[in-house]
């Protein structure tokens, strides 16, 4: 089996462990109406959460959206991601999200407003050419095709964060994140993407070979599941083992009595999720202001 087939094979056992677990879309994951974007660029208020709180997007309680539908890939009108930006002059450090595998739809935008409000230029990527997937067949499908071509991903994603940077209210300091199918993007794109300066992965495909892992140059995030085979706590523990072994500073926690997808759903059930989803959410907080800021 060749490396892109086996790279394939993990990457969709990952998508139907995030079916059959907690990453079923809901009602607010349907394709939403284009943002419009007016002569002057939204901004979003800086209201960074207080200690014991959690961003409202991943609590349900996301509001209307408050960036706007970019083109940041030259000549490519199909591909529409979505950037949030905080009030203010900056210099602002910034982030790329990365979305699941149904594509780009209002959770992750409402999640990249949240972010703006942290005080990071967010640009939400779209992997899919301005489509999403309605249930697991379409999904499946967006998702192989984007996976077929991985130097197209990275490409993608090499633009978002040149976007970024050419932008006079950004620092100069990007990082990438994502989740499931976004997730183990977000590691391939660490390892193969141009320069940047910070790796956050929820429960996405893992690599446990070190000398491939010697390849990143900046520490790792990491929020995992117990209840979780995609990945499993053995494949995060071997993950752990080779990123020590290549030298790799990371981040990683593995949450007791939650399944896949818990963080961007914390909604899904918050008395199961919510303990985790703060914790995961401080960490994560304390880890983008020691690589970005």
């Amino acid at each position: 089996m060749s490396y892109q087939s086996r790279v394939f094979r993990v990457v969709y056992l990952s998508a139907m462990v995030c079916f059959l677990g907690s990453c079923r879309p809901t009602f607010d994951d349907a394709e939403v109406p284009s943002v419009g974007s007016g002569e002057s660029e939204s901004r979003v208020p800086f209201a960074p959460t207080a200690l014991g709180e959690m961003p409202p997007a991943i609590l349900g309680n996301g509001g209307d959206l408050e960036g706007e539908a970019v083109n940041y890939l030259d000549g490519d009108l199909a591909t529409t991601g979505y950037i949030a930006v905080p009030e203010g002059e900056g210099p602002f450090p910034a982030l790329v999200v990365i979305h699941e595998w149904n594509g780009l739809v209002d959770r992750v935008r409402q999640v990249a407003d949240d972010f703006a409000a942290e005080g990071y230029v967010t640009l939400a990527a779209d992997l899919y050419q301005g489509r999403t997937g309605s249930g697991p067949e379409e999904n499946i499908a967006l998702m192989q095709e984007a996976m077929a071509d991985m130097s197209m991903v990275v490409s993608n994603l090499n633009a978002a964060v040149s976007f970024l940077k050419a932008r006079p209210d950004v620092s100069g300091r990007v990082g990438a994140m994502g989740w499931c199918f976004g997730g183990g993007v977000a590691l391939s794109f660490g390892l193969d993407g141009d320069d940047h300066d910070a790796t956050a992965i929820f429960y996405g495909r893992l690599i446990d070979d070190p000398a491939v892992l010697a390849g990143m140059d900046h520490e790792v995030y990491g929020t995992f599941a117990r209840e979780d085979n995609g990945p499993s706590p053995q494949q995060v523990e071997a993950f752990a083992v080779a990123l020590r072994s290549a030298g790799i500073k990371h981040d990683l926690h593995i949450y007791d009595e939650v399944n896949h997808g818990f963080w961007l759903r914390v909604d899904g059930d918050m008395d199961a999720r919510s303990a985790a989803g703060l914790d995961a959410w401080e960490r994560l907080k304390a880890y983008l202001d020691r690589t970005l800021r």
